[in-house]
């Protein structure tokens, strides 16, 4: 098993390149959790790593080095072999099809009275767009296993649907194993995309091996599509699909964080500067969360519960503030960038309806800051994260694991990560604001003695599990597969 090649492909990748002012190239770490969970992978195993060129310079960087770069990035030794696209058909494969088509039907973020609307212009950007990268990317992996007995392929996320079938075409041998990231959606919201590009991005996956996902009920969720959108013969107790091509088993690997390499983070000079400023700043009580400024994250829900939560119990004014740490996502997508514009819109109108003069409810930083986010996560008192559907949500497992104050999680029961941590959280519904903002009123009057018991029963969860033992499941499932079909 250790003696085959290993490759993983992806997206993003682990590095992006670009020119300084003076014109200077230099690399910095892709973003991401895609790229964090799979830099475990890497720091576990040698293994090349596939991903588009996204930016100029990563362009030239393909074509100098032709085959893979190698590289070092906070610690960790990668070799990477990035891949460029035309930039109209990567425009298409990313902001029509992947997002938000995609990621809106594996979220239920559509509001199906008014959109999408399938016109020849996303048919377009599927024949064009979309297809047109993952056969890009499948002929880089294609390149890069030519001559090599049995390779393993390990490829990653929504953007790569249809490349292993691309790849399985021309190498029957290669093993696929495809994990997907973001929460998998029941029969009923796939009927969105017409019927051809449906049945390709099925095609695709059950080219593979194997498919992961980050919890048993999207292994079951796949399995119904199987079963009522393609009729395939589908063995629910054993999670396997039978189809003309074998068969495709669908499996659970749950995600953990390096929460040792958090905690360094924690102890670190930047991260003790920016303790300084939340301490300076913090009321009684402090409720933060740190997001991507996404749809899926249900920042506008969050703030009407807090709206509520003041109005209700006037006596928590001026005690407690409310930090949003927000990084900027997709803002060339229209929704996001509008989504962006109401959260800002709603946080004024709280602040004018229940702050003062020398206090502000809620504080929203809009950026990017890993020290800061870390800072914030070691002095909650609450932590909010109520995500319309989160694939795994690994905010909900860093920021307890560094956390001083015995600070409480609220937890959406539609994120991955709470079919871990669901004893230890107050579990709530996404859309039903009057529990959200209750469950605010009891995590900060919780006695001390239950918020210990519970934060350091999330310690004991998060720790119990790191990248490395997310992908040691994998590749010993891979080796089983393998084995029995030896």
């Amino acid at each position: 098993m250790d003696a085959s090649p290993l490759i993983i492909v992806s997206n993003r990748g682990p590095a992006q390149f670009e020119l300084d002012e003076n014109g200077q190239r230099t690399v910095r770490r892709g973003g991401g959790g895609l790229v964090t969970a799979l830099s475990g992978l890497v720091s576990h195993r040698d293994a090349l790593w596939i991903a588009s060129a996204m930016t100029e310079e990563d362009v030239v960087v393909s074509e100098e080095e032709g085959g893979a770069v190698e590289l070092s990035i906070d610690g960790i030794d990668y070799r990477v072999c990035l891949v460029g696209s035309d930039p109209q058909a990567y425009d298409r494969f990313y902001n029509v099809i992947a997002n938000p088509i995609l990621w809106f039907i594996q979220h239920y973020l559509w509001d199906l009275s008014n959109a999408p609307d399938i016109r020849q212009e996303e048919l377009d950007a599927w024949d064009y767009g979309y297809q047109a990268v993952n056969r890009d990317i499948a002929e880089a992996v294609l390149r890069q296993i030519e001559g090599q007995e049995q390779p393993l392929v390990m490829l990653h996320d929504y953007h790569l649907y249809t490349a292993p079938r691309m790849i399985r075409e021309k190498r029957p041998d290669v093993f696929l194993h495809h994990f997907v990231h973001i929460p998998w959606s029941q029969p009923d919201s796939w009927r969105v995309l017409p019927t051809r590009i449906r049945d390709a991005v099925f095609d695709g996956l059950l080219a593979n091996d194997i498919i992961g996902f980050h919890t048993v009920a999207y292994c079951i969720n796949f399995l119904r599509c199987c079963d009522e959108l393609l009729e395939a013969e589908v063995d629910y107790a054993n999670g396997e699909v039978r189809h003309g091509g074998g068969r495709t088993l669908a499996r659970a690997y749950p995600l953990g964080i390096d929460a040792e390499r958090l905690r360094r983070a924690a102890e670190s000079p930047e991260v003790a500067e920016a303790e300084r400023e939340v301490l300076e700043r913090r009321r009684k009580h402090l409720i933060i969360r740190v997001d991507r400024a996404d749809l899926s994250k249900n920042v506008l829900r969050g703030f009407t519960a807090f709206d509520t939560f003041l109005t209700q119990h006037p006596e928590f004014r001026e005690e407690v503030t409310f930090i949003a740490h927000l990084q900027p996502s997709r803002q060339d997508v229209p929704e996001y960038a509008e989504y962006l514009e109401r959260i800002e819109a709603l946080v004024a109108v709280v602040n004018h309806r229940h702050g003062t003069t020398d206090w502000m409810p809620i504080d929203l930083k809009i950026y990017e800051n890993f020290p800061e986010a870390v800072a914030r996560y070691k002095h909650f008192d609450l932590l909010m994260v109520n995500s319309i559907f989160d694939g795994m949500n690994l905010v909900a497992k860093e920021a307890p694991a560094v956390n001083t104050r015995g600070g409480v999680l609220m937890l959406s029961e539609n994120t991955g990560s709470h079919h871990e941590l669901w004893d230890f959280v107050i579990s709530v519904n996404p859309f039903d604001i009057q529990q959200q903002a209750d469950a605010i009123h009891r995590a900060l009057t919780m006695p001390a003695e239950q918020r210990r018991e519970w934060s350091e029963g999330l310690k004991q969860i998060i720790f119990s599990r790191n990248p490395g033992d997310w992908v040691d499941d994998q590749l010993q499932d891979i080796a089983a597969v393998r084995a029995r079909a030896s």
